[in-house]
């Protein structure tokens, strides 16, 4: 048919359905589309709807030929209503709303240009190539008005085409799409995407679906736009999608199963699009994410992919980051999963011992070793106030912090406090494993004053405090003593010391005194001790041994009462040591309970 009759056919018909508008003549056929009926007239559908055209030819009677169900039609009952109005002649705007829903119901209806001139297709087709794909936020509502369309949006490309258009649009927007080929410029651009660095359509993406999101940003990073580049696009996304997760606190799921299926599959599709560039994503967001896969439990994979990720950042994280409820949704478990942090440490220690060999930068890995342990020990400060942290969990726990980054063993030594008080029916053994997972040589002072008085610490662990905290005095007291003495300072700059040197000079000096009266205590009680040894040597070689009488030299010896010159000893000498005491603890509070004194040599 040549393009000048199409015309006139075409406007031959619109009048016709004009005059049959503005007649009001009875409708001969009804069309059912789901719960909705429309009463129409044949012959304006009949002249463009190649669908409706072939129900009635297929029909056996007039009856049938006037009632006709059309129950799938993409967009339902509204589609059609449009595309009935479009039959009739009648206007109504076309708009990225309902674009969408107009091509593929002209698809459904074969609504081409076989049966009509500019029909419904063609007129769908030149709005979106003129208008909807013409913008970024137009293609992207597009989009999601064509995921309710499928499978018809599918077969007319409409899908592949708005997301060529986003990608494509995107990549020209965006500040990552530009080409870099050395990897120091991604690491500026990496340590650049910590601050709110967000293009203004990422927010616009939120509305797809997690299929949709995820083959546009597929399309985008085809297209040349950086992956370290969409760390905050994902976060954006999975804020908005995970939203009402209680992933901060224990109990009982309130979430139905099959919205948790729909959001497991949203956060395993966003694990696995997160950038691999180091520091591309904060630690804070990682553990958020790890919270949702242990909640919505995922696959393993995802998880450990999760606790990877956080282990190679673990310098940058917070307490709070590790602090990981334990969703057993019992009430028999801990309150915090251990188990992953500790899966956590272990994969920081792996990259970190990998990194000491493959790098020469020693100084930065050190400071980040002594970062991670001050984290971990105060992690283990705060789960250990929980009765239901076992003992092995505890200790394997802490055996995994290196030594290395354990500058002062203060925080340990907290931590085994608390452990300590929040589980007062361990037995002298379990104790004495607890307190050895700390270096008594390493406390501070304070440390040192404290646990000195800290009656939840076993005998022996006290001794050692002591010992310890005495060795450090005395070595000084040497070094103070073997240090050359300063040149004296001249007459006109004589001036008084500051009070703090003035008070530390005069406390080395009566260190010193008391620790030479010491030694000649020492030395006093070694020759007594000598002479009590001879004598008792002469009495035992001259003095014949009686079962029934005592002899004179037993009843002398006993008079002598050696036993109390030792005690006597040993209280002059506790008292010297009470002296060199740092702590102002008397003797008599570290002095071990009866039961125990045996253990001690």
């Amino acid at each position: 048919m040549s393009a000048k009759k199409k015309d006139l056919l075409s406007s031959a018909m619109k009048r016709t359905s004009e005059w049959i508008s503005s007649q009001e003549v009875s409708s001969d056929v009804t069309v059912h589309v789901g719960e909705a009926s429309f009463s129409l007239h044949k012959f304006p559908l009949l002249s463009k709807c190649g669908l409706i055209k072939k129900l009635v030819s297929e029909s056996k009677n007039d009856s049938d030929a006037s009632v006709i169900k059309i129950p799938d039609i993409p967009g339902g009952s509204e589609a059609f209503e449009l595309a009935a109005k479009f039959c009739y002649g009648i206007n109504f705007d076309m708009s990225t709303d309902n674009i969408a829903m107009l091509r593929c119901a002209a698809e459904y209806l074969d609504m081409t240009e076989e049966h009509s001139v500019e029909n419904l297709v063609v007129r769908a087709e030149a709005y979106l190539n003129e208008v909807a794909l013409k913008s970024l936020s137009s293609a992207i509502t597009v989009l999601h008005k064509s995921e309710e369309l499928l499978p018809v949006a599918e077969r007319v490309k409409l899908v592949s085409r708005c997301i060529d258009a986003i990608a494509y649009m995107t990549c020209q927007e965006s500040q990552f799409c530009s080409p870099t080929s050395n990897n120091s410029n991604n690491e500026v651009v990496v340590q650049q995407s910590k601050q709110p660095v967000v293009d203004w359509w990422a927010e616009d993406l939120t509305v797809l679906r997690i299929d949709s999101f995820q083959r546009v940003l597929i399309a985008m990073m085809a297209r040349g736009f950086k992956q370290y580049g969409l760390g905050p696009v994902l976060m954006i996304y999975a804020q908005k999608s995970l939203r009402g997760l209680e992933i901060f606190g224990k109990g009982i799921k309130k979430i139905e199963p099959k919205q948790e299926h729909k959001k497991r599959v949203v956060l395993e599709t966003i694990v696995s699009l997160l950038p691999r560039d180091k520091n591309a994503m904060s630690v804070s967001f990682l553990s958020m994410l790890l919270r949702a896969a242990l909640y919505l439990e995922t696959t393993v994979a995802c998880r450990l992919d999760l606790e990877k990720r956080m282990g190679l950042q673990l310098p940058q994280a917070v307490l709070d980051d590790l602090l990981i409820p334990s969703y057993s949704f019992t009430g028999e478990h801990s309150l915090f999963d251990t188990d992953t942090v500790q899966r956590i440490l272990m994969n920081y220690l792996e990259f970190e011992y990998e990194g000491v060999r493959l790098s020469n930068n020693g100084a930065d890995l050190a400071g980040d070793m002594e970062r991670v342990g001050k984290l971990m020990e105060n992690y283990l400060a705060e789960i250990a106030s929980d009765r239901n942290v076992s003992l092995q969990k505890f200790i394997g726990l802490a055996e995994l912090i290196p030594e290395q980054s354990r500058v002062t063993e203060d925080g340990m030594y907290r931590a085994v406090d608390i452990y300590l008080k929040a589980h007062p029916n361990m037995s002298d053994v379990e104790k004495k494993k607890v307190c050895s997972l700390m270096d008594c040589q390493k406390l501070s002072r304070e440390a040192c004053a404290h646990a000195a008085q800290n009656d939840r610490l076993p005998v022996q662990t006290i001794v050692q405090v002591l010992y310890y905290e005495q060795q450090r005095l005395r070595g000084e007291v040497t070094n103070d003593s073997e240090a050359p003495a300063p040149p004296p300072p001249p007459a006109a700059a004589a001036t008084v010391l500051p009070p703090k040197l003035s008070s530390y000079n005069d406390e080395l000096s009566k260190l010193k005194r008391e620790n030479q009266d010491l030694k000649l205590e020492i030395l006093k009680m070694k020759m007594k001790l000598k002479e009590f040894e001879k004598e008792t040597e002469k009495k035992s070689s001259t003095t014949t041994m009686s079962s029934n009488h005592s002899s004179p030299i037993s009843t002398a010896a006993s008079m002598d009462k050696p036993p109390l010159r030792r005690k006597s000893f040993m209280n002059s000498v506790s008292k010297k040591l009470g002296k060199l005491n740092p702590f102002g603890i008397t003797p008599g509070r570290t002095k071990p309970p009866k039961d125990r004194r045996h253990s001690i040599s």
